[in-house]
């Protein structure tokens, strides 16, 4: 075995014990009313301390919260048809159109307010509005944010982010929610994908099938949204050299594949036991991704973070979250 696989083996193994030990913990003491997902997520925070400076562990860490995560998701289209992404994502462009004027609208008018640094405001809102800690990253070299600015913006946005994981799935049974409506509630309003796929799987199987096809919707405006950003840079710092975007490297190749793999599941082509064994592994994937996620996460430095980005995330974050829900009202959709 070549050293290339080897130096994942350490953080994948970690991650899978992980997963097992919240899969009985899920079953055991919470009859699956808590997600296994949401467990992986803070036991993955919960070992942080004691795993952060072993280095053995770093590959496979990466490799799950990220690439694993994306195969996770892929996977999970062959479970779904071409008229549950149309049906679904017609209503969600509608609820994102609001949802996305919400973030940057809001959220540059309380950065006005805060006094805080526009770059700043600006990754927050985008971590809000669109993908999380993707978003934040696509967009910060653009506006040649300082690193400081992109700490911030990532520990206020993850921060909400875990709170929705707990938080969404009780709202949505006490609002007594439709699966499709929770689905597209979480997919437009809870900020990180691996955040959307254990809020909306702990709300159902088909809550979470649907948030997957809305957040992924909502992940294709990070393209649009970094050539505004763009231009707006530019036309501060009045030139255009150290803008340059390539839509190659921020635009989000994965989603192609996920709806590639739902259009060629809608024609029958894939073979229902072939399905079965690709989704169960998706699942079991997406648990070992939340685990990889908290283990990568420093809780201690998340909360020393400044009050004023905090504040920000917390504001917008849940301004969104009205938002959306008010939309599918109005809609019709819950």
């Amino acid at each position: 075995m070549s050293r290339a696989i080897i130096k994942y083996i350490p953080g994948l193994l970690l991650t899978f014990l992980i997963a097992i030990a919240a899969t009985y913990i899920s079953k055991t003491f919470f009859n699956n009313l808590v997600g296994s997902t949401v467990i992986a997520l803070f036991l993955g925070v919960a070992l942080h301390p004691l795993i952060k400076s072993h280095i053995i562990f770093r590959n496979g860490i990466t490799f799950t919260s990220k690439r694993l995560l994306r195969l996770a998701i892929i996977g999970m289209g062959v479970t779904l048809h071409l008229k549950e992404v149309i049906a679904i994502g017609s209503f969600s462009l509608i609820v994102m159109l609001f949802t996305l004027a919400t973030a940057f609208g809001g959220g540059w008018l309380l950065g006005k307010v805060l006094k805080m640094p526009w770059r700043q405001a600006a990754l927050i809102s985008a971590g809000t509005g669109i993908c999380g800690g993707s978003a934040i990253a696509a967009l910060s070299p653009v506006i040649n944010a300082k690193n400081k600015d992109v700490a911030y913006a990532l520990s206020a946005t993850f921060i909400f982010d875990v709170l929705m994981v707990i938080l969404f799935p009780i709202m949505g049974k006490l609002l007594n929610m439709s699966d499709a409506g929770y689905g597209l509630w979480t997919g437009t309003a809870v900020n990180d994908t691996s955040s959307v796929l254990a809020a909306g799987y702990a709300f159902s199987e088909n809550a979470g099938s649907f948030a997957i096809i809305v957040k992924l919707a909502r992940t294709l405006s990070i393209v649009p949204i970094v050539l505004a950003f763009s231009l707006i840079e530019a036309k501060n710092t009045k030139t255009s050299t150290n803008n340059k975007v390539s839509i190659v490297r921020i635009f989000p190749w994965f989603v192609l594949i996920f709806f590639g793999v739902v259009i060629i599941n809608s024609f029958s082509l894939i073979n229902g036991n072939l399905a079965t064994y690709v989704s169960g592994g998706g699942k079991w994937a997406m648990v070992m991704a939340l685990a990889a996620v908290g283990l990568s996460t420093d809780a201690l430095h998340l909360a020393r973070s400044g009050a004023k980005p905090m504040f920000h995330g917390f504001v917008i974050s849940l301004a969104v979250v009205v938002v959306s829900y008010v939309v599918q009202m109005m809609l019709n959709q819950i």
